[in-house]
């Protein structure tokens, strides 16, 4: 098999790598790698195939393109290129499938080749494989996942180390868990286009990332994780779809785990993915979310699967893009804070008016209580109403999960 690889970052390095390895169990070539400045990476392996000019690639007689660029341009037209050419594509670019999956996988099926993309969604963590095959079986009813290990790693060492989110931020950014516009990470983008990846294959219903209600942890601070100690929790940033009644509800937003709850345990830049199937239960698949050697295991499997002629069926993002409801619609759990608050009793008396139960949890220059709903609009409109009467100054809300 011949191979041409875009980029040469850390993924396509440890590609690279095992390729190399297991020269003797898989005869793949490596006829070609796209990089922007050639002399930049002239110390590495195979920099006799380096090239700048995406033709040359082209001009090569390849039967799979592996693309790791990541971002939209130019990844987007080359994928494209190849596909019209008859050139296999495994990738890793969860940006480029979350915005163009349905039409690259319309192509790709037109002109008789396959897109693979094991790599896109929890790095080296084998799960989009098992959800088209090994679980095709059962009628997947939820996934609920941590999906971003930038954010897992800062949320960790707050909640360890007691560090402030900037402080975990900028040692995040030090070693290489962050980029330094953190921004898809933190605000919850990139988990967001992962959720609806694994949402799509797993419901058979195309869904678009940005439908999903997506919040970062951008302004977590030190009081909620206090608070979540005191509530015997953990916060992690989670991604959750559920399917029922032919309707996909989903969000990605920090929310307070019990420490018992598997999801709680996994910290730092570890990934989980929880499905649940309707004759299997749940089944769960952790591990490193992203990585050299991890990720780069995820895209020589996927161009393994090509090399063996074993291709999955992914017409499932050819489906009919379908709505998602944005707000946990059942019964649901909540810390409320409530920052200097003039009217504490008024505060306290519209949540045991309109929700199900409240506690109080702390009381001192702020009013922390967790409360009970029947659904989670039934505590937004308790927080209007403590909004429009100006009972406090500023307020937040983290939903309690449960699996």
């Amino acid at each position: 098999m011949k191979i041409g690889i875009l980029g040469y970052g850390t993924v396509a390095s440890g590609l690279v790598d095992i390729i190399d390895s297991n020269k003797d169990k898989r005869d793949i070539t490596i006829e070609g790698i796209l990089v922007r400045d050639v002399d930049k990476y002239s110390h590495k392996k195979h920099a006799d195939v380096l090239t700048s000019n995406i033709d040359d690639i082209f001009a090569k007689d390849i039967d799979v393109m592996v693309e790791l660029l990541g971002g939209l341009h130019p990844a987007y037209e080359y994928l494209k290129k190849a596909i019209e050419n008859k050139i296999n594509i495994v990738t890793a670019n969860k940006d480029m499938l979350a915005e163009f999956g349905a039409e690259l996988v319309k192509l790709a099926k037109e002109n008789g080749v396959c897109i693979k993309f094991e790599a896109s969604v929890g790095g080296g963590i084998p799960v989009i494989k098992p959800l088209i095959e090994s679980l095709e079986g059962n009628e997947i009813n939820s996934i609920s996942a941590i999906l971003n290990g930038t954010t897992n790693f800062i949320l960790s060492k707050m909640y360890d180390e007691d560090l402030s989110y900037e402080q975990a931020l900028k040692q995040a950014q030090e070693l290489g868990f962050a980029e330094a516009n953190p921004e898809a990470d933190v605000m919850g983008y990139d988990a967001g286009r992962k959720l609806s990846i694994l949402s799509t294959l797993s419901y058979n219903k195309r869904i678009y990332w940005k439908d999903f209600y997506l919040e970062g942890i951008d302004k977590i601070e030190h009081k909620d994780i206090e608070y979540a100690k005191k509530l015997g929790c953990k916060i992690k940033l989670v991604g959750q779809s559920k399917l029922k009644d032919g309707k996909v509800n989903g969000f990605v937003r920090p929310v307070l785990i019990d420490n018992d709850n598997i999801m709680s345990k996994i910290d730092n830049e570890f990934n989980i993915i929880v499905a649940n199937g309707d004759f299997l239960g749940d089944v769960s698949f952790v591990g490193k979310g992203a990585g050299k050697d991890a990720t780069g295991s995820a895209v020589y499997a996927d161009v393994l699967d090509i090399y063996d002629k074993r291709i999955n069926n992914v017409d499932a993002f050819m489906q009919e893009k379908i709505s998602v409801d944005k707000l946990v619609s059942s019964e649901c759990k909540a810390l409320l804070r409530f920052k200097k608050p003039q009217q504490k009793e008024k505060i306290i008396s519209v949540l045991k008016e309109n929700l199900i139960d409240s506690e109080v949890i702390a009381q001192d220059d702020e009013l922390a209580v967790m409360v009970d709903a029947s659904s989670e609009c039934a505590i937004n409109d308790s927080l209007k109403v403590i909004q429009d009467n100006n009972y406090c100054e500023d307020m937040s809300k983290i939903l309690k999960l449960s699996l």
